[in-house]
């Protein structure tokens, strides 16, 4: 009897890539075959993540196109969007079952032969988000670059905005022996750089609700793992990113001079209706801190634009406040309202048209910020991780920090880590390397 065929798709963050991962090594472990999305599947396990609303209705047009693909293949749902709204998502035509936080590692036995049931209404299994309390170890692999490795899950931290701490639980982690395990194996393979992922990364170290150990610590460990060329932190808040953290990176063997911090806004009063553990003064300190050690370490922010009572005045605090920051890239959130959240009861909305203006003029702030980064580098060396993917005849690549480049495909270079001389930005925002390339 053939296999059956399964194929994933994953919404959202690098968490969920990782997680989406792990799960279908254990598919492929247990004798199914792992197809693309188009290969007219048999089952569909999709991955969902519910930061904005718009999140949800990405998961409802995965789930039509998946029933266009293979009409009668048994479809899935997983990830935070299942764990918040599973009777809603039990409704959307050709769902067949829905899997919370603490059921969707176990889907291959709860969900047995996998046997569709037209008729029938769809399973939902999710209990209370207070049943996730195991942490599931989980990396991606399949992308002979990188991996994404997964060291924390959860958070503690009562953001008005965010739902995570309601569809991922509270905050736990790893022990750090079983991440030094894994990270050992990585190094076995092809893969080159490790990404470092979590819901809250640099609240590592809650092992059964008691802090056993630092963030700091782990990145000490770490850096002693053999093998593996470079590793990254995805994301880590202001207020646990520590001097003693920026300082072991800025003379690390592996960690990349590469720090992503989620800002949210630059005006103290909306931070303090965010509930956010941090003002805008220390975030300025974290910045100054990093160029002080690593002046040419990329510095990227997540921003949100339009939370309640922003009014212009507020708004043009946060863009000041980002324009004058030495910082590389902006990643921008238009605010969404999310059920059971704080933000979501407070009155002054800013009108939808608002937010995207807002949005606008901050995504073009960023490219502003990202070609004055890559500007600065013009005519220096850098070394350069190569990407398998390639188009029209040229390949792409990243430097240690973050910078995107681009050159004449060469198969010898595929995965590969080599010295290049950075020429030029390109039409497309991309950095042109210098012949001849390899130094």
């Amino acid at each position: 009897m053939a296999a059956k065929k399964v194929a994933f798709y994953t919404l959202g963050c690098k968490l969920n890539f990782s997680e989406t991962s792990t799960i279908a090594r254990r598919f492929e472990e247990r004798g199914f075959e792992r197809v693309d999305f188009q290969e007219k599947p048999d089952i569909f396990v999709i991955n969902t993540c519910s930061v904005t609303e718009n999140a949800d209705k990405k998961c409802r047009k995965v789930v039509q196109e998946a029933r266009k693909i293979s009409p009668n293949a048994y479809v899935a749902i997983i990830g935070c969007y299942a764990q918040l709204k599973p009777k809603e998502i039990a409704e959307i035509e050709g769902v067949d079952a829905v899997l919370g936080a603490a059921e969707k590692f176990q889907l291959i036995d709860l969900l047995g032969t996998f046997e569709r049931k037209p008729e029938a209404h769809a399973t939902v299994l999710a209990s209370e988000i207070r049943e996730a309390k195991n942490f599931e170890e989980a990396f991606s692999y399949g992308d002979r670059t990188r991996t994404f490795l997964k060291v924390q899950d959860g958070c503690d931290y009562s953001c008005s905005f965010c739902t995570i701490p309601l569809a991922r639980g509270a905050s736990r982690s790893n022990e750090m022996e079983n991440i030094l395990a894994t990270a050992r194996k990585i190094a076995q393979t092809e893969v080159k750089e490790i990404v470092l992922t979590g819901v809250n990364t640099g609240d590592y170290g809650l092992i059964n609700g008691e802090r056993k150990y630092r963030f700091y610590d782990l990145v000490k460990a770490l850096d002693e793992v053999e093998g593996i060329e470079r590793i990254r932190i995805s994301s880590i808040e202001p207020n646990l990113l520590t001097d003693e953290i920026i300082e072991y990176v800025a003379h690390s063997q592996r960690f990349a001079p590469h720090f992503h911090v989620p800002l949210q806004s630059g005006s103290n009063e909306i931070l303090k209706k965010m509930r956010r553990r941090y003002l805008r003064e220390l975030y300025a300190e974290r910045v100054a801190k990093i160029k002080s050690e690593m002046p040419h370490a990329c510095i990227g922010v997540d921003v949100i634009v339009g939370f309640p009572s922003e009014t212009e005045e507020l708004f043009l605090e946060t863009y000041n406040f980002l324009n004058e920051l030495d910082i590389s890239y902006l990643h921008v959130f238009p605010y969404s309202e999310r059920n059971n959240t704080l933000a979501s009861e407070m009155t002054d909305s800013v009108p939808l048209k608002k937010r995207q203006e807002r949005s606008k003029m901050l995504h073009i702030l960023s490219e502003k910020k990202r070609r004055y980064f890559y500007e600065q580098h013009l005519g220096k060396e850098a070394k350069v991780l190569f990407e398998q993917e390639h188009k029209g005849g040229m390949m792409e690549g990243f430097t240690e920090n973050y910078i995107r480049i681009t050159a004449k495909y060469d198969p010898l270079l595929v995965n590969e880590i080599k010295t290049v001389q950075l020429l030029e930005i390109n039409a497309n925002g991309l950095v042109e390397v210098c012949e001849p390339v390899w130094v």
